[in-house]
């Protein structure tokens, strides 16, 4: 979710979601011990329960890291070890940690010591072509040791050469059973899953199985999802009056008036996050063309918002 997940996709995504838990992109930390920490890691407070994930291997660099993110008031520290790209590995970061389980453990460990938020890892099911679930249950059990309570699979092998990002995402087959036995496996653990998942009914399925469910991209492309989710997922009753779309756009614009106002946002920067939200609905193209018009950046936000509302249906 890298370049997407931002601040900006965040608040927008919390407009619709009171409970679930959001996530950073991936920040890794030569980042931030060696760049621009508050570019990094600012937030609005409205995000509220958010993850930071990192990036990174050497123990002393994650441990700053986590440290520096419970300082700037995250709620969880999270290890990615899940994302194949070339350039991720060319950092030693990644997937191709899952190499090196115990290295994991240490950068792990020294977080935990640092830090009194959870720390969390995201992972693979197993790296390349191997399909021996020995590999991922060797790979938690290592890591869990060193304090860790808590792990994100994604159902997927992750090829680290062949395959770019995307395929890397499609490709591998899903082996949601791998997964389902890491929580027998380990049943004092919480075992979460992700990949493939894109319904409320494929949701209640796997918690039948397992603790808890990320979704990636397809929250980010049909973001109204997130808006039934308290109430189907967190058992929280719907609020007495329906939250509209309208209502979500009106709020964001004037979100996009005040980051303007206070740090010379332009509005398409934040736009870009919410082009999905009348995915499916009659006149959505017209709506996003408005929305993604480069001719329209020197208006301001309301003006365009109007603009939308006239290309309607």
């Amino acid at each position: 979710m890298m370049d997407w997940t931002d601040r900006h996709c965040r608040y927008f995504h919390r407009l619709l979601t009171r409970r679930a838990l959001l996530y950073t992109e991936m920040v890794t930390t030569g980042a931030l011990l060696h760049g621009d920490v508050p570019r990094h890691l600012r937030f609005n407070a409205e995000e509220h329960p958010l993850a930071l994930q990192l990036g990174g291997s050497e123990p002393a660099d994650l441990a700053q890291a986590a440290k520096l993110g419970e300082q700037w008031g995250y709620d969880e520290i999270n290890l990615n070890c899940g994302c194949p790209s070339e350039r991720v590995q060319r950092g030693a970061f990644g997937a191709c940690l899952m190499a090196e389980p115990q290295l994991v453990a240490d950068g792990v460990k020294a977080m935990l010591d640092v830090v009194g938020v959870p720390v969390t890892v995201k992972h693979r099911i197993g790296i390349d072509k191997g399909e021996s679930y020995d590999f991922v249950r060797d790979f938690v059990g290592a890591v869990s040791q060193a304090g860790c309570q808590t792990f994100i699979v994604h159902a997927r092998n992750a090829w680290l050469q062949g395959l770019s990002p995307k395929e890397n995402r499609e490709v591998p087959p899903l082996r949601y059973e791998f997964v389902h036995r890491l929580k027998k496996d380990f049943p004092q653990l919480r075992i979460m899953i992700n990949g493939g998942i894109d319904s409320a009914e494929q949701v209640h399925e796997q918690l039948q199985h397992i603790d808890g469910v990320m979704i990636g991209r397809e929250a980010y492309h049909k973001p109204w999802w997130l808006a039934s989710w308290d109430a189907d997922f967190f058992g929280e009753p719907a609020p007495a009056q329906a939250l509209t779309r309208e209502q979500v756009e009106s709020q964001m614009v004037d979100y996009m008036a005040l980051e303007a106002a206070l740090h010379g946002t332009p509005w398409s920067a934040i736009a870009r996050h919410m082009l999905g939200l009348r995915h499916g609905l009659p006149g959505s193209r017209r709506w996003r063309q408005v929305w993604s018009d480069h001719k329209l950046k020197g208006l301001p936000a309301h003006e365009v918002m109007a603009l939308a509302a006239a290309s309607g249906p």
